[in-house]
């Protein structure tokens, strides 16, 4: 059980119901996670395997082993604690980089490393986490107002809706591709000129964490991404990306189906050789959202906001921009 996990029991053990039980005597020589998942056929047996490894269920009053085989007549206590995923999600004050905020929207930028939904492994110290500190009202909003998201380590700009009449009509931009996002990117190797990916994209077949490109079988959900060159770095590329849609991973799925992956990137970068020094530190993709657009939703003015990339970013720009220097001086 993770730290953030155990953090999340203590903070419910009083409310979770205990039950006893004995294993019958026909279940001898079964393991006990088999035994208690037959008896609590509502539970899922990894669920049950959590509560035996982390003592919530109790074999004779001793802590037991999931793969431990039962004899029968024993008596097994469970105190059966909620999945962090299905408790409500507590208000953690975190920093947040506030852009713009009316009564019914608030405009981020988002740092690298924080992780916007709380999900496995990540149960707190989210954006989520920090939207309800900040403003306890969004707990009435479903998702507390968060229409879209960019990946823990992408940085930049986020759109949050204060109401759920705000949030519907986000949502509605979204759909109706309205809402404008870029993107600056570097990428490895030498992008000639501007294009377009038109790839539909899903769930990768057999690696169920990564997005891929799906061509065959037409099961992907449609997927367009622009790009445009900004600055040629002798192996690198400076890119300006504008979405279409907004598929999880799209600006990175599609750049590495295109052959140019993102530096950085540890899921789609794979084990393309580093042609310089500047980005050997550089362990996050290279991807910031710089550019945001949108209709207002309640009085339809055009809004837009423009935030520069973070120090790491510029740093690593700068240092290609140098070394594309050298190689032309030579």
């Amino acid at each position: 059980m993770t730290s953030s996990e155990k953090r999340f029991s203590d903070y419910t053990i009083k409310q979770a119901p205990v039950v006893d039980l004995q294993i019958p005597l026909d279940a001898a020589g079964n393991r006990l996670d088999v035994t208690l998942a037959a008896l609590l056929p509502e539970y899922s047996r990894s669920r049950i395997q959590e509560w035996i490894r982390q003592g919530d269920a109790m074999l004779d009053g001793k802590q037991a082993s999931p793969s431990q085989r039962v004899h029968g007549g024993e008596s097994i206590v469970v105190h059966l604690q909620a999945h962090p995923a299905e408790l409500p999600s507590i208000p953690q004050a975190i920093g947040l980089d506030v852009v713009f905020e009316d009564d019914e929207l608030l405009v981020l930028n988002k740092p690298a490393g924080l992780v916007v939904h709380p999900g496995s492994g990540n149960w707190e110290g989210t954006l989520l986490n920090g939207l309800l500190h900040y403003l306890p009202m969004l707990a009435e909003v479903p998702r507390a107002g968060i229409v879209h998201r960019l990946d823990k380590d992408t940085s930049g700009l986020m759109v949050v809706a204060k109401t759920v009449i705000a949030q519907t009509a986000l949502v509605r931009q979204l759909q109706a591709r309205t809402v404008k996002r870029e993107y600056w990117a570097i990428v490895h190797g030498d992008v000639l000129k501007d294009g377009v990916v038109d790839a539909p994209m899903g769930r990768h077949a057999t690696q169920r964490t990564r997005m891929a490109v799906l061509r065959e079988g037409g099961h992907g959900k449609e997927a367009v991404t622009r790009y445009f060159v900004e600055e040629n770095l002798s192996g690198y590329t400076w890119l300006r990306c504008q979405l279409e849609t907004g598929r999880t991973h799209q600006i990175r799925v599609h750049m590495q189906y295109i052959g140019f992956p993102l530096v950085g990137d540890p899921v789609y970068q794979g084990r393309r050789r580093r042609v310089s020094d500047c980005d050997a530190s550089f362990t996050r993709q290279a991807l910031h959202a710089f550019r945001l657009g949108l209709l207002h939703p309640v009085s339809g003015e055009p809004l837009f906001w423009q935030r520069d990339p973070p120090d790491d970013f510029s740093r690593l720009l700068n240092c290609l921009r140098e070394q594309a220097q050298g190689v032309t001086d030579d």
